[in-house]
């Protein structure tokens, strides 16, 4: 699916679904699943999973162990004893990874590869599992027996359209779940489906369901993990035991009794909240941003126009800088809160649509003969203050354009967080959608008091 990323949160590669305890974020908290989807008791399925995976070889460390005791949300591992940084956690063997080339059906996904590309490239790994899920001996069913009722997932593709415009308006994850939707619907009916008639002694009619394929689709976004391709295959030495295994081993101290988590990296609120269905409270995502749509700064430009030759001028630099690839119908600047992730566009863009008629008609020349800009315009949060006045009058009106894409102020959303009891009384949606409201406003409200 077309999966956003404003910085990378794996190196290329294909998913996977690894039979370890669910990653999660730390300082979230998540709705718990009601039970096991598979329907055992609690305890059976934990001593299930365990068995599982010391038979598949599994190497789980006795210091942590698999529980729903004294996790934020669900199964997860908890440090039975202090680890120390360095430590090993567990390691899963690569014949345990649920992949294309694991499963029962690995011959036939190999030889179908070339019918079964998509942009997303996914299909392998989706079909692997809706196989797998209906197969009663599938050496993967304790794993299974962990997962989350699929009926039950936050992301927000699973919201009612109206509740998801209505909470999500403004933050970018209505229009990435529409792009997400419109894909999965393609793939399924193009290929995935297709494909299942095809092999129907292999797939049963209850996992032929584009209902099923979506949750699917965000089990691996929520769930899965990408290795990262191998540069140099020619050279890797056989059978490196490095490649054996994949290892989890502590970053951190961690101390007796605490959860464990696996970091989803460096990822907004509005990606948590599209591809695993929460986000964090403020302040506690040092990573979030707030995005300003390249088109809303040409627009802003356009409302400091006076006649139509101006009008003129403004599109032509517009369309030299589309052609320079620094902005484009559908990108957008990205701002954290100490650094503009995108310096080297929105600084281009704010010095090209300011500058005088003259000035342009000369950068436009050089840079027709290849002649590289030694001009330094650092964009840093702390020097946007020290920008020319028309950049920061340019800036301004676009980061009130931008606010205006909400439903609701900041004020409002100050009120609904700061009041406790009004902040509990909200629906596990609504807290979290106002949590990525918030963080996205107060980025752009930090960068009005910057320009004014």
């Amino acid at each position: 699916m077309a999966v956003p990323a404003k910085r990378a949160r794996v190196s290329g590669g294909s998913p996977v679904a690894a039979p370890c305890p669910s990653p999660r974020a730390a300082r979230t908290s998540l709705p718990l699943p009601e039970g096991p989807s598979g329907g055992e008791p609690e305890g059976d399925a934990v001593a299930g999973f365990l068995r599982w995976c010391t038979q598949v070889g599994l190497e789980l460390s006795p210091k942590v162990t698999v529980s729903r005791q004294g996790t934020v949300a669900g199964y997860g591992m908890v440090a039975r004893e202090s680890v120390q940084p360095g430590e090993l956690l567990f390691a899963v063997p690569r014949s345990a990874l649920l992949s294309p080339h694991t499963c029962s059906i690995s011959g036939l996904l190999e030889r179908e590869r070339g019918a079964l590309q998509s942009l997303s490239g996914w299909v392998p790994l989706l079909l692997a599992l809706l196989h797998e899920l209906q197969a009663p001996a599938s050496p993967w069913s304790p794993y299974f027996a962990l997962w989350p009722d699929l009926g039950r997932l936050e992301h927000p593709m699973f919201w009612p359209e109206e509740e998801r415009l209505r909470l999500l308006k403004g933050t970018g994850v209505p229009e990435a779940v529409e792009k997400d939707l419109v894909n999965i619907r393609s793939e399924y009916y193009s290929i995935v489906l297709p494909f299942m008639e095809a092999h129907s002694d292999l797939f049963s009619t209850t996992v032929r369901s584009l209902e099923l394929y979506r949750q699917l689709v965000a089990i691996v976004m929520a769930y899965s993990f990408q290795e990262p391709l191998e540069e140099d295959d020619d050279e890797k030495e056989p059978n490196s035991p490095l490649m054996d295994y994949l290892r989890m081993v502590a970053t951190q101290p961690i101390l007796e009794g605490h959860e464990i988590f696996n970091t989803y990296g460096q990822m907004a609120n509005w990606q948590l909240i599209h591809m695993y269905g929460f986000a964090e409270p403020y302040p506690n995502n040092t990573d979030d941003t707030a995005d300003i749509q390249m088109v809303t700064v040409r627009d802003a430009a356009l409302q400091g126009t006076k006649d139509e030759s101006e009008k003129l001028l403004l599109c032509e630099r517009w369309d030299f800088l589309c052609k320079q690839e620094m902005v484009g119908e559908e990108g957008a600047f990205v701002i954290g809160r100490e650094e503009v992730l995108t310096e080297e566009e929105l600084a281009t863009t704010l010095k090209v649509l300011c500058m005088p008629a003259e000035e342009f008609r000369d950068y436009k020349e050089r840079a027709g003969q290849g002649e590289e800009e030694t001009e330094d315009d650092s964009l840093a949060v702390t020097n946007i203050p020290k920008l020319r006045e028309s950049w920061k009058r340019l800036l301004r009106d676009s980061v009130l354009l931008t606010l205006q894409t909400y439903a609701t102020d900041l004020k409002t959303e100050q009120d609904l967080i700061s009041n406790k009891e009004v902040y509990a009384e909200l629906s596990w949606r609504e807290q979290q959608a106002l949590q990525v409201r918030y963080g996205q406003k107060m980025i752009l409200h930090q960068l009005l008091e910057l320009t004014s």
